[in-house]
């Protein structure tokens, strides 16, 4: 696995490496309470906004995530971010989170092709075994996302994270494993409807 920044193109949207430049475009779209209800960092202003794309960068130097930001081909103004995480690459694992995108864009193709393009890179380039995502329990809208992809729920970690509101959350765990991922795929392209990506 060579975990370097890279950028991944599809026909909705862009993932490019999330940098301060894309501060003024995802403060724009991000400073929405309603974005922040189920996720443990809560992002109400410029700063927070800021400190929030610093830990990500301070993550990726370290070698544990790879962040993106989520660009919208059709205006190229970033709409949202999402990484890889936790990257054990002795493992040839990976998780794909920390996924927030404008409410405007929220069940459209957007998050579909953003996943389509971030699960082919994991499994075809990086040749991961297994793929992780998890949310909050009470995050249904995020559960159901996850479960349309086609990852298996293996279980709750319960009384896992400590949000910074103080509310103690449960986390819901998923997987998508290398066998699982030609079929899976499949679907994806379906959905999107594209002959082939």
């Amino acid at each position: 696995m060579k975990i370097e920044p890279v950028v991944l193109e599809g026909d909705f949207v862009r993932l490019e490496p999330l940098d301060f430049a894309h501060l003024e475009d995802l403060c724009e779209v991000g400073l929405d309470e309603e974005l922040w209800e189920v996720i443990p960092t809560q992002i109400t202003n410029l700063d927070e906004m800021r400190n929030y794309i610093e830990s990500a960068l301070d993550d990726q130097k370290r070698g544990t995530s790879m962040p993106f930001a989520t660009i919208l081909k059709s205006t190229n103004k970033a709409i949202g971010s999402t990484r890889f995480g936790n990257i054990s690459t002795n493992d040839k694992r990976v998780e794909i989170g920390w996924t927030w995108v404008a409410k405007h864009w929220q069940r459209t193709t957007v998050n579909t092709e953003a996943k389509l393009l971030m699960l082919t890179h994991a499994f075809e380039s990086w040749n991961c075994n297994r793929v992780e995502l998890k949310t909050d329990f009470l995050n249904q809208k995020s559960r159901n996302a996850i479960l349309r992809l086609g990852a298996t729920q293996e279980g709750i970690f319960r009384q896992h994270i400590v949000c910074q509101n103080g509310r103690v959350r449960d986390t819901v765990y998923f997987s998508i494993i290398k066998s699982e991922w030609e079929v899976i795929k499949k679907s994806l392209i379906k959905k999107l409807g594209f002959d082939k990506i």
